[in-house]
């Protein structure tokens, strides 16, 4: 119970609490104090392991171990305020006079005295935060920081040697003199020391998380991963603690506070108060109701029917969960191998199925119908993949040329010539193979029992199929040979490879992306490429002159032929023009006689002389039966240059 001093001040020195305040302070700053230390060394020495070995257990578990110990310090420094302003309580009071706040503030500028306010305000916004909450805070965010730096799940195992004896010996120790300082708390009267309780369940945090480093750092070798396991996940409690105080400390906030009433412990926690055996979870919320609000949950039916019948419920929830693990979910694309006794007796399809329950009765998953493309030879590091923009540049591994690297070829040697001689060369081939686990259930039996690592035991498979394909050809012969057939040809050796083992595993494609010779004939290949691309060329551009000129023949006998044509169609139908008038001639000469043909003549005369320049003349001008004359004859005067340049005007007609 608080105690406030406005009310009680008088009374305090009677209490034992009080008495012993003074002693208990001094204790708790001693081992606080040393606790500190012995977590920042932790911390440190994480630290530096850190920089030269990330991928050592001792940062994670130097770390953790801090971690259960820093919650400590945050409990024990938490629990000293309290029993420090007990101490304080039992001095007498002095009373100090008033300080005057505005004392010569007349000689101060605006930013002097702006400086000044925010100064007092911060300090009064301290003061209502309360130093126990701002170390609490601290504490707790420091081992979430600590905790979050060196949390991994993927830390390799490794062998720590003498070292790991040597800090589990210390880790013991250091665990044995925290449980005699627990069980020193555990005895204390609550009449002498209230947070004595609490702060006894706190210690076991530490206590835990030491006992378990041990534990990892003495089992600790090459081949058990359990161990760097635990040395991770043993960080899940003190943060836990960690977290919870920090919550406390930002709940403490939004709770008044005054100097004359006695504190409440700020460093408990509900996780550290699960640490007891038997675990009682609702003890102590069962405790705060009941002095709080005056609640006891004993004395209320459903709480208590809850409690009996807590033990049966549980076994029978238990019971349905074992027995449901006999049922089984197999997905679409996967095949359920059911074991009864350690023993295969069916293949289940993509479905529920319902079996003995574990461990009497287990499933295998199996691959159904999924297709897998395998390469002969793989990288260490394969090349990371990202998504290349459609009209950017051609990605890295669409890279053809032979001079390039390529991660995915194998080396075979291969028969070749050199001067003369027989001889052997490296040639690297990218070959890959498409796969799946047989659709038949003895294929899946096979792929499951008879094979620990499918790929490995293609690659194998493929490897010793290409020595022995390769090993009887020659370097011609294959850069000759057609890709499509090899690539049969391999896919068919591979398959009988693994039915001849059992392995279930079905070849559907088998692809040769590319033959990489070696440089010599590489750069030879080259040549007779330029050569064999050079002669198309040439025969194409022979086969073009020719297809030109055979059509500039065929144009011109066309034209020849279409004149000729044209003329004939002329010729006879300027005949029949012709013979037609000639008919029509005949007929009307028939109808008309004479007439017809005067006409005919004066119509041709018409026609003959209608450009013509004609003098029509009387043949009765002459006398005495004489025709008239015209005298066409032009005569030329000579030059006079005063009398005008006229033409002589023909002369008279007689």
């Amino acid at each position: 119970m608080q105690v406030d001093l406005d009310i009680e001040g008088a009374h305090v020195a009677e209490w034992p609490r009080f008495q012993r305040a003074m002693f208990q302070a001094r204790r708790l700053k001693r081992i606080g104090f040393a606790l500190a230390s012995i977590a920042g060394l932790g911390l440190l020495l994480a630290f530096f392991i850190g920089l030269f070995s990330p991928q050592s257990l001792w940062p994670v578990l130097l770390v953790g171990q801090s971690a259960g110990l820093l919650v400590l310090v945050a409990g024990v420094q938490s629990a000293w305020w309290i029993t420090w302003w007990r101490s304080n309580a039992l001095l007498p009071v002095t009373e100090n006079g008033s300080v005057a706040e505005n004392e010569a503030v007349d000689n101060l500028g605006w930013y002097e005295r702006l400086l000044d306010r925010i100064g007092a305000r911060s300090v009064q916004l301290l003061k209502q935060i309360g130093a126990p909450t701002l170390w609490l805070a601290g504490w707790a965010a420091l081992v979430l920081l600590s905790l979050e730096q060196t949390w991994d799940l993927k830390l390799p195992a490794a062998a720590l040697g003498m070292s790991a004896s040597v800090g589990a010996v210390l880790g013991l120790l250091l665990a044995f003199g925290l449980l005699v300082f627990e069980r020193q708390l555990a005895q204390q009267s609550p009449l002498e020391w209230p947070e004595a309780q609490q702060l006894a369940q706190l210690v076991r945090v530490p206590i835990v998380v030491l006992v378990l480093g041990a534990l990892c750092l003495l089992f600790a070798s090459q081949t058990s991963v359990w161990p760097v396991r635990l040395a991770v996940l043993m960080g899940i409690l003190p943060g836990l603690v960690a977290l919870e105080l920090l919550v406390r400390a930002l709940l403490s906030l939004f709770v008044a506070r005054r100097d004359t009433l006695e504190p409440a412990l700020l460093g408990r926690s509900v996780v550290a108060d699960l640490l007891r055996w038997p675990p009682q979870p609702l003890l102590a919320l069962q405790h705060e109701l009941h002095n709080r609000f005056g609640i006891d949950l004993r004395q209320i039916w459903a709480f208590g029917y809850m409690r009996r019948a807590f033990l049966p419920v549980l076994a029978l929830v238990s019971l349905l969960g074992w027995l449901l693990t006999g049922v089984h979910e197999v997905a679409l694309k996967e095949r359920g191998i059911y074991e009864r006794f350690g023993k295969p007796v069916e293949v289940f399809g993509p479905g529920l199925h319902a079996g003995l329950p574990w461990p009497w009765g287990r499933v295998l998953n199996v691959e159904y119908g999924v297709v897998h493309e395998l390469a002969t030879s793989a990288s260490e590091k394969p090349m990371p993949t990202q998504a290349e923009p459609a009209d950017g540049p051609a990605p890295v591994i669409a890279n053809r040329l032979w001079d390039a690297s390529h991660v995915n070829d194998k080396s075979q040697v291969i028969a070749s010539r050199r001067a003369d001689q027989q001889s052997f060369q490296i040639v690297n081939m990218d070959v890959r193979f498409v796969y799946r686990i047989g659709l038949t259930d003895a294929a899946a039996l096979a792929a499951t029992y008879n094979s620990a690592d499918v790929p490995t035991l293609i690659r194998s498979t493929a490897s010793r199929v290409l020595v022995h394909e390769f090993a009887s050809r020659t370097l011609d012969g294959l850069l000759g040979a057609d890709r499509l057939s090899l690539a049969d040809e391999i896919g068919r050796a591979v398959q009988a490879d693994l039915q001849s083992l059992d392995s279930g595993v079905e070849i559907l494609a088998t692809v040769v992306e590319a033959i990489h010779p070696p440089a010599g004939a590489a750069n030879a290949y080259h040549g007779v490429q330029a050569a064999q691309i050079g002669a198309q060329a040439l025969i194409a551009r022979e086969r073009g002159a020719a297809a030109e000129q055979t059509n500039q023949a065929q144009l011109q006998a066309s034209v020849a032929h279409d004149q000729a044509q044209a003329s004939a169609q002329e010729i006879n139908a300027t005949a029949q023009a012709t013979d037609l008038r000639f008919r029509a001639d005949q007929k009307a000469y028939a109808s008309a006689g004479h007439a017809f043909v005067l006409e005919q003549y004066l119509s041709q005369l018409s026609r003959g002389l209608g450009n013509a320049k004609l003098l029509i003349l009387d043949h009765r001008l002459g006398a005495s039966g004489n025709a008239p004359t015209i005298d066409l004859r032009t005569f030329t005067l000579p030059a006079d240059p005063a009398s005008p340049r006229n033409p002589v005007q023909p002369g008279a007609a007689h």
